[in-house]
């Protein structure tokens, strides 16, 4: 029954007296269905978050609650939400402060726009956790203020933060203008300094550290740390950044791939370098220049070419040599995406069935250069093409008639699909699972479409939940063996009133 009763609170159509009716019953999972709900009433949405303070927090956070809503003595982690969109008060950071409870300290430091008392302390928290959330979110000022804090945990975090200025970030990566930190996770921890790898022969006190954490004495496993993080961080300078192009570490090397604002010199070490994953990043990096992508189109590691298709400034001659060997997949590339009238006709013409398959995906082509491709002989371009808009229905009953299960499932996927298509669909032999899918949740299936679909385990509970499905048998699926099944049909708006209040008692 609790499963019948969540998707009769997911139900659009359950009127407003039974919503009020299940939120006096509700349990946890009834209760996140009905928060979800877009015509939940104010009054509802409070007597919601009044019975579980873990729906009071998804209601904050979906703006359905106001500060005068909430209690934070009662009630702190929903107050904290509020904190985190920006509706709470003051007052209630300066309460949170100070709370005892390190978690939810460590909760407001991350919320923006805190009184600046708030921040400072924070800032001076006994707990390094807390001030390095603190730091993670703060504002430029108090960022390069925690740059200084002697714990390098501290200094990862501020690392990290896109707030922090940029001559910040560059004295973190080359330590000038700061005193060496004299903390981190693992001296805190250790009696001695060691290197500490999962997993430990007996319960020790440094078993929430990651693996491999290391300290002898300089922490170097934050360090390498806090370089990654500011390596990552987009507003550290480029000149601060180029120098570790050539550094013995593969994560700080594959940090750099994915920046826009690095010299060609070094695109050209990153492309030699022996990683492919770092090859990869560099590959799909629309900042990198059309020479360093040439030569990419040529590496060895399917997986680099692979990503070279996704750049979006890749050259379109490139992308028709990758279109064959990338195994890229009937997917819309960011270039395919970007072209222009003249290069989507080119495009067309191609003698290459892969590439005609990569334009197909698009849902935007002019209906001449559409039904073209709907006309193709090749089936990967049909299955690519069976989807756009516009088609008609001979065109797709034709796909059906030329190549059958291997565009079944797409060709029901096209929003113009027919009823009387779809019927078609259901009935093709040899049947296709994913076709009773695609069908039990098109908006055009009619009630013998979805009958049929009801005999595909998979495709039963989306059936079961259309409301084109006849009305005795959604009722008769309440009862289903499957929970998942009773579910979907308690949720179908087509379920009558009376029903629905029969399932509410």
């Amino acid at each position: 029954m609790n499963q019948i009763l969540c998707g009769l609170a997911a139900n659009p159509a359950l009127p407003a007296a039974l919503v009020d009716r299940l939120i006096t019953v509700a349990d946890d999972e009834i209760a996140t269905e009905l928060a979800a709900r877009k015509d939940l009433g104010r009054a509802q949405a409070l007597a919601l978050a009044a019975r579980d303070e873990g729906t009071a927090v998804h209601l904050a956070y979906e703006g359905r609650l106001t500060s005068a809503d909430i209690d934070p003595v009662a009630q702190p982690k929903a107050a904290l939400a509020l904190l985190d969109t920006g509706a709470g008060l003051p007052e209630w950071a300066r309460r949170f402060a100070t709370d005892p409870v390190t978690e939810r300290r460590e909760k407001l430091a991350a919320c923006p726009d805190l009184p600046h008392d708030v921040t400072d302390t924070l800032a001076a928290d006994s707990e390094i956790a807390v001030v390095a959330e603190l730091a993670l979110w703060t504002t430029p000022d108090m960022a390069a203020r925690l740059a200084r804090h002697p714990h390098a945990e501290v200094r990862r975090a501020v690392a990290a933060n896109e707030a922090t200025p940029p001559a910040v970030l560059e004295m973190l990566l080359t330590g000038d203008g700061l005193p060496p930190a004299r903390h981190c996770l693992v001296c805190d921890r250790e009696r001695t300094p060691a290197p500490h790898a999962r997993p430990h022969p007996h319960p020790h006190p440094a078993d929430d550290l990651p693996p491999g954490a290391f300290c002898t004495g300089s922490h170097e496993s934050t360090v390498h740390d806090m370089w990654r993080q500011a390596l990552s961080n987009p507003a550290t300078p480029a000149r601060a950044a180029a120098g570790f192009a050539g550094h013995s570490s593969a994560l700080l090397r594959w940090s750099l791939a994915g920046r826009s604002d690095l010299p060609p010199e070094v695109w050209g070490r990153l492309a030699d370098d022996p990683l492919p994953g770092i090859r990869g990043d560099l590959a799909e990096n629309p900042a990198v220049d059309a020479t360093h992508l040439r030569a990419l189109a040529t590496d060895v590691s399917p997986d680099v070419r692979r990503s070279l298709a996704h750049n979006p400034r890749l050259p379109l001659d490139l992308l028709a040599s990758l279109a064959g060997t990338a195994k890229i997949g009937a997917t819309l590339l960011p270039r395919i995406a970007a072209a222009t009238p003249a290069e989507v006709e080119s495009l067309a013409k191609s003698p290459d069935p892969a590439v005609r398959m990569l334009l197909a995906a698009r849902r935007d082509l002019p209906p001449g250069t559409r039904d073209a491709l709907a006309a193709d002989t090749d089936a990967k371009v049909l299955k690519s093409i069976a989807p756009h808009p516009g088609l008609s229905e001979a065109r797709l009953r034709d796909m059906i008639d030329r190549h059958g299960v291997r565009v079944l499932a797409r060709v029901a996927t096209n929003p113009d699909a027919s009823p009387s298509l779809l019927e078609h669909v259901t009935r093709h032999d040899p049947p296709v699972p994913k076709a009773f899918r695609e069908v039990a949740r098109h908006r055009n299936a009619t009630a013998p479409a979805l009958l049929a679909c009801l005999t595909d385990r998979q495709a039963r509970p989306i059936a079961a939940a259309h409301p084109s499905l006849p009305v005795p048998v959604v009722v008769e699926l309440l009862g289903d063996a499957e929970g998942r099944v009773a579910e979907a049909a308690a949720a179908n708006p087509s379920l009558p009133p009376a029903m629905m209040l029969e399932l509410t008692r």
